[in-house]
């Protein structure tokens, strides 16, 4: 099992080195076990026991994902993009991708969804040029993390509950910022934190967003939103931390063009953008004579026990 695991280890290092020379993605499987130094017997036999899908097939799939990412972040030909998958005609590359996922390339490039194609193994394609194998690439324990987004969704919610008790007037006083030109203020502040949670769980979803519920949502509507999608965002948080897959990518099919991103990434981004907010939303709670929340610092939130 040690030889077949390290052989498959090496496979993918391979791979990943060769990502961006045809003569090595295009070698034949006979070429791929004279390369490690097997017979194509053995070698196929030690790679399809550990990665649970012959060389041939996974290489293929790495080559299909990556293709799909470059119709996302590429204006090239889909005819370019099937021969640096390995394809020698329009017509095989488009049978191929459309088996593996469901929708021709172009209409795939016009809508696209996840780049991952689901596999035993779970190596896929990792943008730029690379390749994630679970076993090597963890990201160190993140239970922080996951706190921190806890914080933010109950925070986010004693703010909404706090507000109930000031005027529609002082829910809709102009916050002054000498460097921003958006207006801000409590009401759109809160409705903001709650839409850009629901804003990447419909990322996450391929689905639209309705940017339309954020135009002067009552503090009503922003309840019944956040008992939806702080809880929707929190379990994607808490099912890529707990399977080591920060660094998985998924498409945003809402942004023109469609832009890839990590989960990482994403949730860094909410957290980041979600502390300015936050910060403006309890200081103007403040100016009112409401200071439950302090800071709405999370330093304590983080250092209690789960």
């Amino acid at each position: 099992m040690t030889t077949s695991t390290d052989t498959f280890a090496s496979f993918v290092d391979h791979l990943t080195e060769a990502l961006d020379d045809p003569r090595i993605t295009e070698a034949s499987g006979e070429e791929w076990a004279a390369r490690l130094h097997f017979s194509r017997y053995h070698f196929d036999r030690m790679i399809k026991s550990v990665a649970g899908e012959p060389p041939s097939a996974l290489r293929r799939r790495i080559l299909l994902e990556r293709a799909a990412y470059r119709m996302i972040t590429t204006t090239a030909p889909l005819i370019d993009i099937a021969v640096e998958a390995g394809y020698g005609s329009h017509e095989a590359f488009t049978r191929a991708f459309t088996r593996a996922y469901g929708a021709p390339p172009a209409a795939w490039r016009r809508k696209p969804g996840h780049i991952q194609i689901e596999a035993p193994s779970d190596v896929h394609f990792h943008p730029p040029g690379s390749l994630r194998l679970p076993a090597r690439d963890k990201v160190s324990s993140m239970d922080l993390l996951t706190k921190m987004v806890e914080h933010h969704i109950w925070l986010t919610g004693e703010m909404v509950r706090l507000a109930e008790r000031l005027t529609d007037e002082q829910l809709d006083q102009r916050i002054e910022l000498d460097v921003d030109d958006d207006t801000q203020t409590i009401r759109s502040l809160l409705s903001r934190l709650i839409g850009q949670m629901g804003m990447w769980n419909a990322a996450v979803a391929t689905r639209d967003y309705d940017w339309s519920v954020e135009e002067h949502e009552s503090l009503a509507s922003m309840r019944r939103r956040l008992a939806t999608e702080g809880p929707t965002y929190l379990s994607h948080v808490r099912e890529v931390v707990a399977g080591d897959r920060l660094d998985d990518t998924f498409v945003d099919a809402l942004c023109e063009p469609a832009e890839v991103f990590t989960y990482g990434g994403m949730i860094a981004h909410v957290l980041t953008f979600a502390a300015h907010r936050r910060t403006l939303v309890v200081l103007a709670l403040g100016r009112h004579g409401i200071e439950e929340l302090g800071w709405g610092d999370p330093m304590t939130w983080v250092a209690q026990p789960a």
